[in-house]
């Protein structure tokens, strides 16, 4: 091939398959990489061919790698990157290997592997192979690097895929126009055009090529021109987006020994009737049917047009093929002698969908985990049967019958997937009956609606028509509020039909009039044609012999009218009008008997005849004794608002002291679901059917456990996702929006929840009258509302959630593109006030993976963060920053990002108690300092070592040496800052082992100079070291020095406006109070110290062990104990061996003491003296030492030699510390 030809054609495939390149291809391409540019000849790379069952582990190590990089990735998401190692038959991974001790630079190196690469691409393409250059997150992950041998300091400069081009790239030959692909008609997998065999399931291909039928080629014949045009017109549609789904595939079993020895023409005979109506089915529910494939379908529901109900449509959609072409097989076992059996698939889940468009074809298709598992249960069926999988059942649940086949081993996944057989429809229609079966919850907050029903009710019984009409959103209790009136009673003496309408009923005619006219003559699944004319005509002419002319349309209605009746003669307008009257006619007669309540709901969703009849009736009700209840959302209009026995009820979110009623009956009272219940309330906005659902998935995903009115949290409630049921009904929501107004919506959800017009304006190309009449519809419609107009226009979503799923609707490419947009507006915007909107910055620069921007804002955010004392949220920030930076190739300068982040991470964990994860992260800066070479640094990551040391692990010994170490790097910089630090970490180390002398000098040296000159400490580190300082001396008995340092460091502290140091120093003022005897003022400094503590949610064992044992002394022996009992507890359940516990311990058995529970003060005792001396925490163990002879003096009679052998221990190991040995608690929770 001519070179520069080559250079202009080749392009990235982006689909890969069998067969793989020959050993001649892959010698050419690996020999290709000799000739690329390589300055010095170092040859700086290296290559990995990973091929054949190696790629299965190496999917694994891929999966590994990304659970650990995001422990919340769920299942789908892991699944994804498993099967990434199985793109192409081959993966070759090209990796620097770069000389550092050469003269070459490191760019220079890192280029000519870059080079290495391209050449293995051109080499491919030049020899007809597809390939692929990918890269990623896996190739900056350090444990993809371990996996594969490649040294840290190296790089991996992508993963070359190579096979055979089957994707888009490449779909049709150059030369002739053929397609290069054939799709099984079995498993959907696209095969050569030359191939006989499948090669994702061995099946062969030449049967389903000779019969199928031109008809079937081409979506745009076989699909209802409204989902074609949707499909054409979409813009979503063409470029690609994300849907919930649920994916039906469905074939012929056993085709091939069908069609054996058959003329093709004949085949097609057998063939098209079973296709049409799998079709016939698919369509009646409003799927779409994207491939016919020789023997089989694949189907749609959800898309391209979103449905909230799309399992329980293919469900039904199923149940009805397979009665169709039992039908039809038993025609064909007649005429032809052979059986046709059909079996179905169904899978629910994720999907991206796209369209391809042409002048005279449209292609529509859904790609990922959900369609091949779809596909596997259709392979894996039984003729007859449907099988689907938990996720489908989930959605469906109730709506069909199942039979549990239990744990399925599918070929590509590794663990069995739970198979159900679906054998018939269920009983309900409705969500609501659904959920009326699992149990109602409590009923809440609809109080002045019930009222208004209750009006209207008995108006009705004064023998007036009423109308009552409840409109509001999906999931707020429109059914509900119906439920609780006809179930009530209020209802006696009244005369109760119900119905509803449907999502997939709009072409059914009569519908919910079909329904009510079954459950009015008691007719069921059971009875025949005869039975239901005998109970229509027995009931009707027994309640009204004039009521002979309305027997026939009710049998029409039913279905069981006889051919020779006149009824059908009338032409369509006739019979129409003929069947309205009757049964208009039959319900006012009804009424004459006793008052009727009649329930319409989902109106929404209504036909066109049923609408018909309601407006008849409407006008028939000022002198009949009917209520008639009907509910809708907001999008359903008719034309009787002007009546004046019309009232309308709007239906709003519960308020949040219902919401909050509402959850205490769903999951309970406990003080601990608190935060997760304000987080429920917030994410749902008080929609009930949303709280209801959120709290089933948390059931079901493990975050919470128990039982209903009394669960417990087991996981991290930041983590709820979006209800499946919520999401395909608020998806469905949006997908009803004309397509201008949907994308509207989308991009502005990924500005977030809040929305300022002026931003929106820069993403959207939209003209400014266009984009505010889109606004306008939107507000209409519920979805946004207009939060402020001073000083911007500032748009809100009503629904948290419905940004969410807004948001979730788009393919990542276009999310990073409008991410990026909307990220370089605001940074133009505010290019005079760089730390403007930063957190709005970070968000938009982690969606466009822009990651050394996000770095840098997402610290900056974190700052701001911890400035107003939220502290987790700026743990989380700093821990995106860290996942920005190992996104970034690894230099100097990204290290020492990495450190200071680390830095700034564990200033946020320390007022949240998280000890153990401070040391952890201190640890992973260590080595990076280390390994950076980094001295000053260095020296900062040791000292926060030695007080995570001793107050993680209590290794006080340990954090002593750390501490020397960070002196020693601190001295020879001449570093003031550092040395002082390092003086009150090591301070603190040795006070923790009880060497107060030595505590004392360093604690002192730490707070030289303050206040003097430039080189001064910071208000905060001042107050800390004076609050230290006063605990030391307290702890050698120097009260009055001791109390001046604590008032010395509650003076900073009130000045610097930080919670944290000031409860710090309340905390210090009390403890001094405490060894002075001073319990009314020890008890006011830790109260208000408490009060910090819940306000801004700071670890709390220090301040209210010290209260606990404040209120034990100032004989409040109960308040105390329960008190101490509560920070043990707590503090048991964390890490906390090194915050005081031995003390807390002593202080808890001291007031066991004083109740005269002897026994229970011994344990605490002995656990006291036991932990001391473990962690040689000498002060600590002679005040436990003290207690245990407290304990044996009050023995009775007293344990005289006991006591007194416990006390001369204590005193002695007082003596050697220098004091008494702990006149107050020996400071050990002081966290700072």
């Amino acid at each position: 091939m001519d070179a520069v030809k080559l250079l202009l054609t080749r392009y990235s495939a982006l689909k890969l398959g069998e067969p793989a390149p020959s050993a001649q291809a892959v010698q050419a391409m690996l020999e290709s990489v000799a000739r690329a540019p390589d300055h010095g000849r170092l040859q700086p790379w290296r290559l990995i061919l990973i091929e054949g069952e190696a790629r299965l582990g190496f999917g694994e190590v891929l999966a590994e790698a990304l659970s650990r990089r995001n422990p919340l990735a769920n299942e789908q998401a892991v699944a994804r990157e498993r099967e990434k190692a199985l793109r192409a038959p081959l993966i070759i991974v090209v990796a620097t290997r770069c000389d550092r001790s050469a003269k070459i630079p490191i760019i220079e190196q890192t280029i000519s592997a870059g080079c290495a690469a391209h050449s293995i691409m051109l080499a491919a393409s030049a020899q007809g192979l597809g390939a692929m250059w990918r890269t990623g997150e896996p190739a900056y992950d350090n444990a993809v690097k371990t996996a594969l041998g490649i040294e840290p300091d190296d790089l991996i400069v992508g993963f070359i895929y190579v096979g055979t081009d089957i994707g888009e790239g490449r779909r049709f030959c150059g030369e002739c126009g053929l397609s290069f692909a054939s799709t099984c008609p079995a498993c959907g997998f696209l095969n050569e055009g030359s191939e006989k065999f499948c090669g994702g399931c061995g099946r062969s291909l030449a049967s389903s090529a000779a019969t199928a039928d031109p008809k079937f080629h081409s979506p745009h014949v076989y699909t209802p021109k409204h989902l074609a045009e949707k499909i054409l017109t979409s813009r979503s549609a063409l470029e690609g987006e994300r849907k919930q789904v649920t994916v039906l595939f469905a074939d012929l079993k056993g085709s091939m020994e069908l069609l054996a020895d058959r003329d093709p023409e004949e085949a097609r005979k057998l063939l098209d009737p079973v296709l049409e109506r799998m079709m016939e089915a698919v369509h009646r529910y409003e799927g779409t049917v994207n491939q016919v494939m020789g023997d089989g379908i694949m189907a749609l529901f959800g898309a391209p047009v979103a449905h909230e109900d799309h399992a329980v449509r293919a469900c039904y959609a199923a149940l009805r093929m397979q009665e169709l072409v039992k039908g039809y097989a038993e025609q064909a076992f007649r005429t032809l002698g052979v059986a046709v059996r059909i079996r179905v698939g169904l899978n629910s889940g994720e999907v991206v969908v796209r369209s391809i468009r042409s002048d005279l074809r449209m292609d529509y298709t859904a790609v990922g985990q959900t369609t091949h598992l779809a596909a596997r249960m259709e392979q894996l069926a039984p003729p007859g049967a449907i099988w689907i999988t938990a996720e489908t059942l989930r959605l469906a649940e109730n709506f069909v019958q199942v039979q549990p086949l239990g744990p399925v081993p599918v070929q590509g996944l590794n663990t069995p997937v739970e198979v159900y057989d679906v054998v018939a429809a269920g009983q309900v229609r409705t969500r609501f009956q659904v959920a009326a079966l699992r149990g109602l919850s409590h009923f809440v907050g609809r109080d002045a609606e019930m009222e208004q029903l209750r009006a209207a009710l008995e108006g009705v019984r004064r023998g007036h028509g009423e109308i009552g009409a409840v409109v509001g959103e999906p999931g707020m209790g429109k059914s509900r509020l119906f439920h609780e009136l006809t179930h009530s009673h209020r209802v006696d003496g009244c005369r109760v039909f119900q119905a509803s309408a449907v999502s997939y009923g709009r072409a059914i005619s009569y519908l919910p009039v079909i329904d009510l006219l079954k459950a009015y003559f008691h007719i069921d699944e059971r009875d025949d044609t005869r039975a239901i004319r005998a109970k229509v005509t027995g009931h009707l002419l027994t309640l009204d012999e004039a009521l002979k002319d309305v027997v026939p349309p009710v049998l029409w209605l039913l279905d069981a009218l006889p051919e020779e009746d006149g009824l059908w003669v009338l032409e369509p307008p006739q019979r129409r009008q003929v069947t309205l009257d009757a049964v208009k006619g039959l319900l006012l007669r009804e009424s004459q008997v006793q008052p009727l309540v009649l329930v319409l709901e989902d109106l929404h969703w209504i036909d066109s005849e049923t609408q018909a009849l309601l407006d008849s009736l409407v006008e028939s009700l000022p002198a009949a004794p009917v209520l008639l209840l009907v509910n809708y959302r907001p999008e359903y209009s008719h034309g009787w608002g002007g009546k004046t026995y019309y009232r309308q009820l709007r239906i709003d979110p519960l308020p949040p002291e219902s919401a909050e009623e509402l959850l205490r009956a769903l999951v309970g009272d406990g003080a601990e679901l608190a935060p997760l219940k304000r987080l429920l309330i917030e994410r749902t906005e008080g929609n009930p059917f949303f709280l209801e659902e959120s709290v089933r998935t948390l059931v079901e995903t493990g975050a919470i456990a128990g039982e209903r009115g009394s669960y417990r949290v087991i996981k991290d409630a930041l983590t709820i996702q979006v209800p499946a049921t919520v999401q395909a009904l608020l998806a469905g929501r949006i997908d009803r929006l004309p397509p201008a107004e949907k994308r509207l919506i989308q991009a502005a959800s990924v500005i977030g929840k809040d929305v300022p017009f002026a931003l929106l304006q820069t993403i959207i190309e939209d003209h400014e009258g266009d984009l505010r009449r889109g606004l306008a519809h939107l507000q209409a419609a519920e979805f946004l509302y207009e939060a402020h107009l001073f000083p911007e226009v500032e748009y809100t979503f009503k629904h948290a959630l419905t940004h969410e799923v807004a948001y979730a609707s788009l393919l990542q490419e276009r999310r990073m593109a409008l991410h990026l947009s909307i990220l370089e507006t605001l940074e133009r915007q505010h290019a005079d006030q760089p730390r403007e909107e930063v957190e709005r910055r970070a968000r938009h620069a982690l969606g466009a993976e822009a990651w050394d921007k996000a770095a840098t804002y997402l610290r900056q955010a974190a700052q701001r963060t911890m400035a107003r004392s939220s502290y987790g949220a700026a743990a989380g920030l700093l821990r995106e920053a860290l996942r920005a930076l190992e996104r970034l190739p690894e230099t100097p300068d990204t290290l020492a990002q990495a450190i200071d982040t680390r830095l700034e991470l564990r200033l946020a964990h320390i007022p949240l108690g998280r000890y153990q994860d401070a040391l952890a992260v201190m640890r992973e800066a260590e080595g990076l300092a280390t390994r950076l070479g980094d001295r000053a640094r260095l020296g900062r990551v040791l000292t926060d070592i030695c007080a995570r040391l001793r107050n993680v692990a209590g290794e006080h010994l340990q954090a002593v040496e750390v501490g020397q170490r960070a002196l020693a790097i601190a001295a020879e910089s001449g570093d003031r800052e550092l040395e002082r630090e390092a003086q009150y970490r090591t301070g603190q180390a040795y006070f923790a082992i009880g060497d107060f002398r030595q505590a004392l000098d360093f604690l002192s040296r730490c707070t030289e100079g303050a206040g003097e000159g430039r080189d001064q400490p910071s208000p905060l580190f001042a107050s800390w070291s004076h609050s230290w300082l006063a605990l030391t001396l307290s702890s050698l008995g120097q009260l009055a020095d001791a109390s001046a340092h604590a008032q010395e460091a509650l003076r900073i502290a009130e000045g610097a406006d930080h919670p944290f140091t000031l409860a710090e120093a309340l905390t210090g003022v009390g403890s001094v109070c405490l060894a002075q005897g001073d319990f009314e003022r020890a008890i006011d400094a830790l109260e208000r110290a408490g009060v910090l503590i819940r306000e801004w949610n700071l670890q709390p064992w220090a301040v209210f062990a010290r209260l606990g044992y404040a209120y034990t002394l100032s004989a409040r022996p109960v308040e105390g104990r329960d008190l101490l009992e509560a920070v043990i507890q707590s503090a048991t359940t964390m890490s906390s061996m090194g915050v005081g516990r031995a003390m807390q311990l002593a202080w808890l058995g001291e007031a066991y003491l004083l109740e005269g529970r002897l026994d229970d003060a011994l344990e605490r005792a002995q656990q006291a003296v036991s932990l001391a001396q473990r962690h040689q925490e000498r002060g600590h163990e002679a005040w436990s030492l003290r207690l245990l002879g407290e304990i044996a003096s009050h023995r009775d009679p007293p344990a005289l030699e006991t006591a007194q052998a416990y006390y001369r221990e204590a005193l002695a190991l007082a003596g050697l510390l220098a004091g008494p040995g702990g006149g107050g608690d020996a400071g050990a929770g002081m966290r700072a």
